[in-house]
């Protein structure tokens, strides 16, 4: 499980799990980077007997190496989370290589021109609640509402009224049978 869970700090250089195994972990990332450091052939096969996975070796002793290679040790953190696992109420913790770069997913790289600055002039921000208002059913364009009053608003038709219904007459009553007795 260890061996598991090294690996995945190493190549995802961030893990959430519970606080004791997040406490024995940073144990054995700590020293897999101090091997990758020392760099020999042995220290290489020795990684790769601890880790059994070739891209991990790699990553360690190429990019891993090179970034600590100044630091005398202290290669991960631990950071508690507030919110305890749901199951069984564990307390959480992050664990973390230190001077990681945190790559955002979401955000878009710049792109940059021949002359060396970045893309198009910045734009506004785009509507943070349009989610919501796609869920809910409000397909309403940026300035259109919210008091904007540039934008012409739409005037509703007034419906004509509808003609009365004229009330029916009554039905006559039926005459009652005649039964055995009135016979």
């Amino acid at each position: 499980m260890f061996k598991n869970m090294a690996n995945s700090v190493i190549t995802h250089e961030q893990v959430v799990t519970t606080l004791q195994k997040a406490k024995e972990i940073r144990r054995h990332v700590d020293r897999l980077v101090t091997l990758a450091k020392d760099g020999s052939p042995a220290s290489r096969r020795l990684a790769f007997d601890r880790t059994r996975d070739n891209v991990v070796v790699k990553k360690l002793f190429t990019d891993l190496a090179v970034r600590y290679k100044t630091r005398a040790g202290g290669y991960t953190r631990v950071l508690k989370l507030s919110d305890r696992r749901w199951g069984d109420a564990a307390e959480m913790a992050v664990v973390q290589l230190v001077d990681a770069v945190i790559v955002d997913k979401k955000k878009k790289v710049k792109e940059m021109n021949a002359d060396g600055t970045t893309g198009a002039a910045p734009q506004a921000p785009a509507d943070p609640f349009a989610r919501f208002r796609k869920m809910f059913g409000k397909h309403v364009k940026k300035g259109e509402a919210g008091g904007d009053q540039s934008s012409p608003k739409k005037e509703k038709k007034a419906k004509a009224p509808k003609a009365e219904k004229v009330a029916k007459a009554p039905k006559a009553a039926k005459p009652a049978k005649k039964t055995k007795k009135d016979a």
